[in-house]
């Protein structure tokens, strides 16, 4: 197949552009660079630097190169800072996402894979979160993502788009060259490891007086490699007509202080620490159930065990210093 992906060059963007070419597709990749890295692309892909919500360009590429799916991963993903500015989340996450769509369906091109979230799902609920249970977004970043997968329920119904709405839930790892590199960082493991390395002040804590055995949040992390390989699987197993909604994640909940440890192991030294009160919107507990993604897709985690994950993030982390900035050593 030829997919189309957007938000191509960002931490999800590029090892999906890796599973799919490495799994025989094509890929046109489109990013405007603004979070992304240019150089997280493999040299031979199309690349297109741009907005996905940017329909002119859009349509010139769906009538030049006919795609046969869509994975869309662009997004702003920070549930902190939705909190703060909600506006530029709907923007860049609902708004952009409509008008790719309109130029989609107008174009006829089958098929749809979107990265949701696991902030759609009601912070106080069930523990492992299948999907049929509640929605309730504590945040305008889940919000924001909802409101697409509704708008993909009535497209399928309306007009026949298969669609496949992917709950992710705490990417991590990573892959080779392929890294995780964000301005700022939010992410807890990459954080943790910029603490060991003296390149920021003590890790915050956020909260750690949460119902959970040690008080701090617990939360399910998941290798971008095996979320790449759920994205492939969702695209070729969802035909025209279809849609599905499935979870992806480890199955398994790694709290706070656990990822701290772990990271104290890889790396032999403490993480710094500072506590810090809880950040309003956090759930105490996310761990998916991902039953349904093993069924319907085939998938299985292969590389989320905690400790996989915490040694390929340092691994790069130390082969890249200074992020993309920075080439792995020769």
């Amino acid at each position: 197949m030829h997919i189309f992906v957007t938000g191509a060059a960002g931490f999800l963007g590029s090892h999906a552009v890796g599973e799919l070419l490495a799994h025989g597709h094509r890929v046109t990749a489109l990013d405007d660079l603004r979070t992304g890295h240019a150089a997280a692309l493999p040299p031979a892909v199309r690349f297109l630097r741009g907005d996905c919500g940017d329909q002119d360009l859009l349509r010139r590429t769906f009538r030049e190169d006919r795609p046969d799916g869509v994975l869309h991963l662009a997004a702003s993903i920070e549930a902190g800072e939705s909190m703060r500015e909600p506006g530029p989340f709907f923007a860049n996450n609902t708004a952009r996402t409509l008008l790719l769509l309109e130029v989609l369906v107008e174009a006829g091109v089958p098929r749809f894979a979107f990265a949701s979230s696991a902030a759609v799902y009601a912070s106080a609920g069930a523990v492992p979160i299948r999907e049929e249970d509640a929605i309730a977004p504590g945040s305008p970043y889940g919000h924001s993502k909802r409101v697409v997968e509704e708008a993909l329920e009535w497209l399928h119904r309306q007009r026949g788009l298969g669609c496949a709405v992917l709950r992710c839930f705490n990417a991590a790892g990573c892959a080779g060259d392929i890294g995780e590199d964000h301005a700022p960082e939010t992410h807890l493991i990459p954080l943790a490891l910029d603490a060991v390395l003296g390149r920021s002040g003590p890790l915050r804590v956020l909260g750690e007086d949460h119902p959970t055995p040690d008080g701090t949040c617990v939360r399910d992390y998941v290798h971008a490699s095996d979320l790449a390989a759920g994205f492939r699987l969702a695209l070729e197993r969802t035909g025209p007509g279809e849609h599905r909604v499935c979870n992806l994640g480890s199955g398994l909940g790694a709290s706070v202080r656990e990822v701290l440890a772990m990271v104290g192991e890889v790396t032999g030294q403490a993480v710094p620490v500072v506590s810090a009160p809880r950040r309003e919107g956090d759930a105490a507990v996310l761990v998916a159930d991902i039953a349904r993604a093993r069924r319907e897709l085939d998938w299985e985690p292969a590389r989320s065990a905690l400790r996989p994950l915490v040694e390929s993030a340092w691994a790069w982390r130390r082969a890249h210093p200074g992020g993309y900035r920075t080439p792995a050593p020769v």
